[in-house]
């Protein structure tokens, strides 16, 4: 673990994993999401922990992917793979794929899965990849402040890694917020059954640690075949095939900007996204 996540089992039969990078508004370098993934295995292992909470400190829950990390490569070789694509060193969109198969989808999808129940506790601002630390928790808990936004086709690619939009937003909502970039205030997130509970901000750590106790009280083998059930129904539905695909997708894009930019997103992202009506 490294100072950029804590892990806090102080309260019985629940780990709390705080983000704690608020100067860069818990952007998400290399170094943050390998020491988050260790977070979450550390309470997956634990015959104690019936819940885990994931919460941030800060300003804001997360500002999304660190896009200031240029050296991602001799960081992608300090930490050991979790995943099995690996060739990260690799040149041109092959070593690119292989990092965001990684650490972006694969931890995504890992963090999905696991098989005890998560609640996301959110406030603040919640940006493109900050997106994909708390969809895979199983609930969200709010704060009146949230605010949750994939601006990814401002970049120039299709969405963010994890493409669980159809299922978060609906089908008409999803394409609204890609398409204008959008924000979902925490009050409209509740209203389409993203968020499960809108709260006060001053409550929030309170209200969460209530409802994670509540659940807590549930026999454990129970509360992880009731998720699994939960998740084998999304996935019936092709949600894994639409990951895989919009994935590709992206990865497609960072090709495409990178051979009109010279990056992989398109520079003027910044200003467009700031023109918005």
């Amino acid at each position: 673990m490294t100072d950029l996540v804590h892990y806090d089992d102080s309260t019985d039969k629940i780990a709390r994993i705080i983000l704690d990078r608020p100067d860069a508004r818990n952007a998400q370098n290399t170094e943050l999401l390998y020491a988050l993934n260790d977070a979450f295995d550390r309470a997956a292992r634990d015959d104690g922990i019936h819940v885990i909470v994931l919460a941030a400190n800060g300003p804001h829950f997360s500002s999304g992917h660190d896009l200031r990390e240029h050296d991602w490569r001799d960081n992608m070789r300090r930490h050991e793979p979790v995943g099995t694509w690996a060739g990260f060193g690799s040149p041109g969109a092959e070593g690119l794929m292989g990092r965001e198969e990684e650490i972006y989808a694969g931890f995504s999808e890992r963090w999905r899965n696991i098989p005890k129940p998560t609640i996301a506790e959110v406030h603040g601002k919640v940006v493109a990849g900050g997106l994909m630390l708390v969809w895979p928790c199983d609930l969200i808990v709010a704060a009146e402040d949230a605010e949750f936004v994939d601006n990814v086709v401002a970049m120039g690619a299709n969405a963010v890694e994890f493409f669980n939009h159809p299922w978060e937003f609906g089908i008409r909502k999803a394409k609204e917020l890609l398409f204008t970039a959008g924000t979902l205030s925490a009050i409209d997130a509740e209203r389409i059954g993203m968020v499960n509970r809108v709260v006060a901000r001053a409550d929030l750590t309170e209200h969460t640690m209530a409802l994670a106790a509540t659940i807590a009280a549930m026999p454990l083998f129970a509360l992880k075949l009731a998720k699994r059930s939960v998740n084998a129904a999304q996935d019936a539905q092709g949600r894994l095939t639409a990951q895989q695909t919009a994935f590709a997708l992206h990865q497609l894009a960072h090709s495409h900007n990178v051979q009109v930019h010279g990056e992989i997103v398109d520079p003027d992202f910044l200003s467009r996204f700031t023109r918005r009506d």
